[in-house]
């Protein structure tokens, strides 16, 4: 009987959290859903001098904000020191590491012949000679001989022959030979571990089954196994998934654009979009490009993703967000809007003008606007009329259009609207054609005008539907601002 599946996404708190770490959190999620298993959170903040709470709250944020709900509480890897210590030690006593004496200088010593033996190697041609690795001669030396005031390191005991196999469900098989394998540090000499130690006891502990992480990862996959073994624990399941490249090939990074998943918000992404995008970037499910998560959970599965790496495409990501925009109630993009005007630098001016105008007057511009938009940024400049104060400023396209004729023709719109008392769409529309045929104009002759005394731009939603959503007083207000000098 197999064990119930438990992911787990454990992050190292030293900055935002990376896109990259957000696809591979939404492949632990989406697996253990899939599987009706658990997925974890752990923060692996052992490297105190990096490791922020700022960050570890920006990794929480981040993945709050994706809809990525980990199960149970956070594990703080470094709270856990002393029991990892405390397998070191066990190992220890089970004959699988040992006690290590060398210096700092002598083990430089050694790190240095290395590297020049590689270096003339490389010079003449030929392959190294002599050991590739730190070979301490503590090893096989037994505590008698151990120097008085000094405190040793602990050595994992690595196996001098064979070869490790990972069967991993993304890479295929892969095989080290032990050979290659040093005698590893596990435990300092001031009694902190070092991560591949703690890692291990870590996901032990926490019941781990499948270890999903980035390709990066690989090269420790190896040394974890063999500690693994020397504790006769089960080995999890391994799942390296390769690396997100830019647009050009090249690991992502700064210059491709945003990196931090708090940046794609600031942007003005749906997480639902988000999600849909990331997934696809290294696993797919036939032809289809849109799917709601629960079609993903239902369809996703580790072993299905691609060992090759994917690459970012804006371009893709931003037209998927709009389809997911024009998806989306208004009631609940108003509200999604309200919650991101707080990560915005102007956020709190904007929303003390909607709170000023009204926030159901947002809800109601929103049906016009969507249609267009890629982002709630868009939708939000869309919306800057309603919050606009007056007089309203003109972009110069719109002042361009408010010559003396089109002023005139503003007058004759203000005294057509007053006696309007349906303020709906059909029946603005309705007063302004009869006006336009009254006058022997086109309606955009009389509409683009409008336009800019509305909204002070030459562009807009359809200009019915601005001044339903305005409302009566506004919109008469502006036009006559606008109908004289």
């Amino acid at each position: 009987m197999t064990k119930p599946v438990v992911t787990r996404f454990a992050p190292s708190p030293t900055g935002f959290l990376h896109i990259g770490g957000a696809r591979t959190a939404l492949f632990n999620w989406l697996f253990a859903k899939h599987t009706g298993g658990t997925f974890l959170l752990r923060i692996e903040d052992t490297d105190r001098e990096r490791s922020t709470e700022a960050a570890t709250q920006a990794i929480v944020d981040g993945l709050g904000w994706l809809g990525l709900q980990w199960d149970g509480e956070i594990v703080h890897q470094a709270a856990r020191a002393g029991r990892h210590a405390e397998v070191a030690r066990e190992m220890l006593a089970r004959g699988q590491a040992y006690n290590c004496y060398l210096s700092a200088a002598e083990l430089k010593a050694m790190q240095d012949a290395i590297t020049a033996e590689r270096d003339l190697a490389r010079q003449e041609k030929r392959p190294p000679q002599g050991p590739q690795k730190v070979m301490s001669p503590w090893r096989d030396r037994g505590p008698a001989e151990a120097p008085a005031g000094v405190t040793p390191t602990i050595r994992l005991k690595a196996p001098r022959d064979g070869e490790t196999v990972i069967d991993d469900q993304v890479q295929g098989r892969v095989v080290i030979q032990n050979d290659q394998l040093d005698d590893m540090i596990i435990l300092r000499s001031d009694g902190t571990p070092v991560y591949n130690l703690a890692v291990v006891v870590d996901d032990h502990d926490m019941g781990v089954t499948h270890v999903i992480r980035g390709n990066d990862h690989l090269n420790n996959a190896a040394r974890q196994t063999l500690i693994y073994k020397a504790m006769s624990w089960d080995v999890p399941v391994f799942a390296h998934v390769p690396l997100i490249h830019g647009p050009d090939g090249a690991k992502l990074s700064k210059r491709h654009g945003a990196q931090g998943v708090e940046e794609y918000r600031a942007m003005g992404y749906l997480p639902a979009a988000l999600r849909n995008y990331l997934v696809r970037l290294g696993w797919s499910h036939g032809d289809d490009e849109l799917f709601s998560t629960e079609q993903a959970i239902q369809w996703f599965d580790i072993a299905d993703v691609n060992r090759s790496a994917a690459r970012f495409d804006f371009a893709k990501l931003a037209d998927l967000n709009g389809h997911y925009i024009r998806q989306t109630a208004p009631d609940e993009l108003a509200a999604t809007i309200r919650s991101l005007l707080p990560h915005l630098p102007d956020g709190a001016a904007k929303a003390a003008r909607f709170e000023a105008v009204g926030w159901d007057r947002l809800e109601a511009a929103l049906p016009s606007l969507r249609e267009r938009a890629k982002t709630l940024l868009d939708l939000l400049d869309g919306t800057a009329y309603l919050t606009a104060e007056r007089p309203l400023a003109l972009e110069p396209k719109a002042a361009a259009l408010l010559d003396d004729g089109a002023r005139t023709i503003l007058k004759a719109v203000a005294d057509a609207l007053a006696d309007v008392t349906d303020w709906s769409v059909t029946a603005l529309e309705a007063a302004i054609r009869t006006l336009a045929v009254a006058k022997n104009l086109k309606l955009g002759q009389v509409a683009q005008p409008l336009r800019a005394a509305l909204t002070g731009r030459s562009v807009s939603p359809p200009v019915f539907d601005v001044m339903a959503v305005l409302g009566r007083d506004e919109t008469l207000a502006r036009i006559r601002d606008k109908s004289s000098r």
